[in-house]
């Protein structure tokens, strides 16, 4: 079946990959993918005192905090700070950190990143880097019993969002009185135009056309499969120019986003999961993708 037979079809508009759980993302033209998710995605996570991890839903400031992929090192920005240079292969003792209900073994990236931290955020903080060699997996109770390496991820390795639900939300904020936002709204890895607002949430897998591993048709292509849908906590709520929270975005979305696939949470995107990955397995800005409908 070509792409033109196919239910929905659409393209990649943009990459997104957040190198420190909670802070700035980063956009991409490109990016490596893995069983994990993207290259460097959640690789890196702020914990306080006790290792547990910190968020924007606490310490909105980290959406100012921007970090930066260089060929050797993660470099972080803040304004009025020197920035902060971290190797991209550094590992420091190990210490435990927690993410939601997962206790996980972590690398600890020294004083020098606690205390700018610490600077940044006005807390008693510290960075950690993910250990590959203490695997952390999703629930299986999304994905047929099937458990995934994610990092430190909330949930799934990927976060897929249609660019035409943004439209759509925006088009209710600004019926009411409001501004519209963009997607670091909704932190997604791959935002997708060319789909009806949320016909991710409709179909089962979003097939890799052009991916230089078949056409994402045949067995062994490469597709991302829809798993679980994407609940919403006040995250979108917090602009991430001003970092001041509001309550807008949160208001419209529970107008008419209540999923009763998760007891009517307000859901926004889907999570997602990589299959028929090969070596050197790439997503990009432009390609094509195809799916066909699937209800549940």
């Amino acid at each position: 079946m070509s792409a033109e037979e196919r239910d929905v079809q659409g393209r990649i508009a943009e990459l997104w990959v957040y190198p420190v759980k909670s802070c700035a993302g980063v956009p991409l033209q490109k990016a490596g993918l893995q069983a994990s998710g993207l290259a460097w995605d959640r690789h890196w996570m702020v914990v306080d005192a006790q290792g547990e991890f910190l968020t924007q839903r606490s310490h909105p400031r980290m959406a100012w905090i921007r970090p930066e992929i260089g060929d050797r090192h993660l470099v972080l920005h803040y304004p009025g700070l020197a920035p902060l240079q971290v190797g991209l292969q550094d590992r420091g003792p190990l210490r435990q950190a927690r993410v939601w209900s997962d206790q996980v073994q972590a690398w600890d990236m020294g004083t020098e990143a606690a205390r700018w931290l610490g600077q940044a955020l006005g807390t008693d903080c510290a960075l950690v880097r993910f250990d590959p060699a203490a695997p952390r997996q999703t629930s299986g109770r999304w994905t047929g019993g099937e458990r995934v390496p994610v990092h430190f991820a909330d949930s799934y390795p990927l976060m897929v969002l249609s660019q035409a639900a943004i439209d759509d939300l925006n088009q209710r904020l600004q019926a009411g009185g409001h501004e519209a936002v963009d997607a670091r709204r909704f932190r997604p890895n791959i935002v997708i135009a060319g789909l009806e607002a949320h016909d991710e949430d409709r179909v089962e897998a979003l097939d890799v056309q052009g991916s230089g591993q078949g056409t994402g048709q045949e067995p062994g292509g490469l597709r991302l499969r829809m798993a679980k849908p994407c609940t919403r906590c006040p995250i979108p709520d917090i602009d991430p120019v001003t970092a001041v929270q509001g309550t807008a975005v949160g208001d419209a979305m529970r107008a008419y986003r209540q999923d009763e696939r998760v007891d009517g949470a307000i859901t926004f995107g889907m999570h997602a999961v990589p299959l028929g990955l090969a070596p050197g397995a790439e997503l990009a800005v432009g390609q094509a993708l195809a799916g066909d409908w699937h209800f549940a």
